[in-house]
């Protein structure tokens, strides 16, 4: 078993697909997928600034992409084994490509879509989001409750990110609960809470036009951390997922239960890297950066595979000896 993790939004970087783009092979996929977004990925991947792919509407398609111009090298390579996918807020539409439950292309269109709803949501009112960073979580929750504020993100213990409108962000920062620091993001708005509900309304429709299917291996969920093999049901799922937390705390623990013998964390790959890193050094996790990092993955799987060839045979030959 491996598992694939996929990041979401502020992992972007400029130039973050010029690398890949000397392939024609990825170069082609980014033009039929700049088409089917309607957004040129080639540009904002390249040439565009820090400040053009940090708009919403541009880093959600943009990182879908840089996920996926692996995915045909790691299909190929995981056929042996079973896969685990996992995807941070708009990851989880790369992670759903991974799982064959979306096509790449409907992934990266899905992700326009969304881009785009959500910074058109993010007009409505003055929000905003922050780290609160330390803390004892059920302090932290309750501050973030008595000031009208939401729990956005749960990326571990100690990090919470909170989101609402700005001047009660300000009242977090001003005074934090006991132990914690607040430290406000560089986002459009308040992700992942009921100020996105006009963006869940139209990327709702936008799903509904999609075909999705049933997942190969096992595709975990932002809102618990669990995996359902119904395709309606992640439909569902990653419609509200606009709307509620992003538990990806819940994420990380399903995959240390579920221990892989290597996590492939996909470009770009530093920030998820990290975080599991931290929170589960016992799991070993190989980061992609370039498509020069796929034949380490190669390697990796084909050392986990003949590690577990070996170790069936050596059960088998127990058995044996045992008269089983």
């Amino acid at each position: 078993m491996f598992a694939i993790i996929a990041p979401g939004q502020g992992s972007q970087t400029p130039g973050m697909l010029a690398g890949w783009l000397r392939d024609p092979v990825c170069a082609e996929h980014i033009r039929a997928w700049s088409e089917a977004a309607d957004v040129d990925l080639a540009e904002l991947g390249t040439k565009a600034p820090a400040a053009v792919i940090a708009r919403t509407e541009n880093t959600q398609p943009l990182l879908v992409a840089a996920g996926l111009l692996a995915h045909e090298a790691l299909a190929r390579r995981a056929a042996a084994h079973t896969v685990v996918a996992a995807g941070h807020s708009v990851g989880e539409l790369t992670a759903a490509a991974y799982a064959g439950v979306l096509t790449p292309a409907d992934a990266v269109r899905l992700a326009a879509v969304r881009g785009r709803a959500m910074a058109a949501a993010c007009a409505e009112a003055p929000t905003s989001m922050a780290a609160v960073v330390g803390g004892e979580e059920a302090a932290v929750l309750d501050r973030i409750t008595e000031l009208g504020l939401h729990a956005a993100t749960f990326n571990g213990p100690g990090q919470i990110v909170a989101a609402g409108l700005a001047e009660d962000l300000e009242r977090l920062a001003a005074a934090p609960p006991p132990g914690a620091t607040v430290r406000p993001l560089r986002v459009a708005g308040a992700f992942h809470t009921p100020y996105m509900e006009s963006a869940r309304q139209a990327f709702a429709a936008a799903a509904q036009d999609a075909g999705f299917a049933a997942p190969r291996g096992l595709l975990l969920s932002n809102a618990d951390g669990e995996a359902t093999d119904s395709p309606e049901e992640i439909r569902r799922r990653l419609v509200d997922q606009v709307v509620r937390p992003v538990r990806w705390d819940k994420c990380l623990e399903t995959l240390a239960r579920l221990s892989p013998a290597l996590t492939v964390s996909l470009p770009p790959a530093k920030t998820l890297t990290n975080i599991l890193r931290r929170r589960h050094p016992e799991l070993a996790v190989l980061p992609v950066a370039t498509a020069r990092d796929l034949g380490k993955v190669q390697d990796r799987l084909q050392a986990a595979q003949a590690a577990e060839a070996s170790g069936s045979a050596v059960r088998e030959e127990a058995s044996v000896r045992a008269g089983v």
